[in-house]
């Protein structure tokens, strides 16, 4: 975590006219640190080729901007992740132009989870809804984290299948994480904050426009280890979120509909493209679990590296002497306990111990059971 000076150094960054993820990672290659790029920007102008106004803002930046962010961020449950942090999200780096930093409001360690996307038509059908939140429920107790884009239709379904799981869900968003769109999902987004993360690569205040959606896309086939359409037309940007996770090396499932409704026909030419068709999440589960466990794997390795330096993972170290998670462990006992148990014997929330399960789940220290319950296992390194 950063001290504040840094953090306001990478505000300014970020806030850059024309700078962008590539220029700020390019700065921070170069200078060290942001601080430390801000501090004498004209010396990395050339290398990191800076435009004026660029420059301009950073050593002049609208002070009253800054000190908003600063204050949004000092709010429970908000961060600043940044690409320097041993906490951002390893399957970002994979990716074309990965972002700089994410901001975040909710649980920044689930982004860590092994990942689904769900996503489709904005424009979706009442069965491609039912359908979404059906899948998004299934895998959500599989122990996925389902991440989709907010968006009308298919992505909101999604969610709310999660969320109806007690589960926690992922948006990642085009606008600024403090302004809603679609503005009909308020409650939908106040939900996703409170029970899992709300995420974007733009500062607050910016609003939607149409490139937002495709650069949203690509974190969200970024972060997740395959990619379900359930329903897309022809045009469909959910297209584009398939196109960039097969770029990213990721798994593209579609679901096979009627030949004469036109929100299949974008799922069919994926199918024809090399999409997985799927009739049922248990097909995704299998597909998907040994991508899961490698995850959990190399997130084990970081771990204990991480915990071997002076340089701390933010929600893990220390984990086993939190109280909650000593509280948790005790509420499993021996036998398979479904999650409504675990919210009975301990007496936390159900977020606080769907994020932290799957952060356990991560290290190998409980696995999923079925059905919605979960045991302890005892993995190397447990």
């Amino acid at each position: 975590m950063q001290d504040a000076e840094e953090l306001r150094a990478w505000l300014i960054l970020l806030r850059a006219p024309t700078l962008g993820s590539v220029g700020v990672r390019a700065l921070l290659a170069q200078a060290g640190s942001a601080q430390a790029a801000c501090s004498d920007i004209r010396r990395w102008r050339q290398i990191a080729k800076l435009e004026s106004i660029a420059v301009d803002w950073i050593e002049r930046p609208d002070a009253d901007r800054i000190k908003a962010d600063l204050a949004w961020l000092a709010q429970s449950g908000h961060r600043l992740l940044t690409c320097d942090e041993a906490d951002f999200p390893p399957q970002l780096e994979t990716i074309a132009s990965p972002p700089a930093a994410l901001f975040v409001a909710g649980d920044s360690a689930i982004l860590l989870a092994p990942q689904i996307a769900i996503v489709g038509a904005r424009s979706a059908t009442a069965q491609g809804k039912a359908t979404a939140r059906d899948f998004a429920s299934t895998l959500s107790r599989a122990g996925f984290v389902v991440t989709s884009g907010m968006a009308d239709g298919i992505d909101g379904a999604a969610h709310a299948g999660a969320l109806q799981a007690n589960a926690a869900t992922i948006a990642v968003v085009g606008t600024g994480p403090d302004l809603v769109y679609p503005r009909k999902h308020r409650d939908l987004a106040r939900s996703i904050s409170e029970h899992g993360a709300i995420v974007s690569e733009f500062p607050l205040g910016v609003e939607g426009k149409p490139d937002h959606f495709p650069r949203r896309n690509r974190i969200i086939a970024g972060l997740a280890l395959g990619t379900l359409v359930v329903e897309a037309g022809l045009q469909s940007g959910s297209l584009i979120t398939a196109r960039l996770a097969v770029e990213s090396g990721r798994e593209v499932f579609a679901l096979p509909g009627s030949i004469h409704n036109p929100l299949a026909k974008g799922c069919h030419r994926l199918i024809r493209d090399g999409a997985r068709l799927v009739e049922s999440s248990a097909e995704i589960i299998e597909a998907l679990t040994p991508a899961a466990q490698a995850l959990g794997a190399d997130l084990r390795a970081r771990l204990a590296s991480t915990e071997n330096s002076a340089t701390p993972v933010t929600g893990w170290v220390g984990r086993m002497q939190d109280p909650d998670y000593a509280k948790l462990m005790v509420a499993l006992g021996d036998a398979p306990a479904a999650l409504d148990e675990l919210l009975e014997r301990t007496g936390l929330g159900a977020s606080v111990v769907s994020s932290m399960l799957l952060l356990l789940e991560l290290e190998g220290v409980v696995a999923s059971a079925g059905n919605g319950r979960w045991q302890r296992i005892f993995a190397s390194g447990a």
